[in-house]
């Protein structure tokens, strides 16, 4: 057992065999993150489902009706529920590059403990982990709560990206797929779960 990114997780080895990644990309990737992600070099089994990936990802990274930081939190809320140790290194590394509050973003796995968050960042933190249940348990009370705050162009933004984060960690914890280590360059540590 080894803790990373603020999971507890066995270790893992990735269970399908990685990949090789176009040069352009690789090369991309190697210039914005230092390595290659190793989500990125097990989709590529599948050329065609890692360049929709790629593009959907892309996307969702353009999106502007909610504050990159809430998107941020959110997504780390996710991965601490799910148990994906890369999602959470990745987008902790995510919060350093992009000038997020560094002690808030460390705070996400024990949000609940805290008193770091304002009252929306609580509310978009209790929103992922609701949607993120299985069944979902998002509350008429917590969904009314989020589009007084936002609007609904945001609520439906922050939803759909909640969804594709559920997608990123589910596949990732499936896939065997664990902390690459991008959020060893964060000064303040990433607290543990709970």
């Amino acid at each position: 057992m080894v803790e990373h990114a603020g999971i507890k997780e066995e270790i893992v080895t990735v269970r399908i065999p990685k990949a090789e990644v176009p040069v352009e990309l690789k090369e991309a990737m190697l210039s914005q993150l230092g390595s290659v992600p190793e989500p990125m070099e097990i989709s590529f089994n599948n050329p065609a489902v890692a360049m929709a990936n790629q593009e959907f990802a892309s996307r969702v990274g353009t999106w502007g009706a909610v504050d990159a930081g809430l998107k941020t939190f959110a997504h780390m809320a996710v991965a601490a529920q799910v148990g994906c140790s890369w999602c959470l290194d990745i987008n902790y590394f995510m919060a350093l590059n992009n000038n997020l509050d560094l002690a808030k973003a460390s705070q996400v796995p024990r949000w609940r403990e805290t008193t770091v968050f304002t009252p929306l960042e609580r509310a978009v933190l209790e929103y992922a982990e609701a949607m993120t249940n299985t069944p979902t348990t998002v509350t008429d009370e917590l969904s009314a709560r989020l589009l007084k705050e936002l609007g609904p162009a945001a609520l439906v933004e922050l939803t759909v990206f909640i969804g594709f984060a559920n997608l990123a960690g589910r596949v990732n914890t499936a896939h065997g797929v664990t902390s690459q280590g991008y959020s060893d360059a964060c000064e303040v540590p990433l607290a543990n779960r709970p």
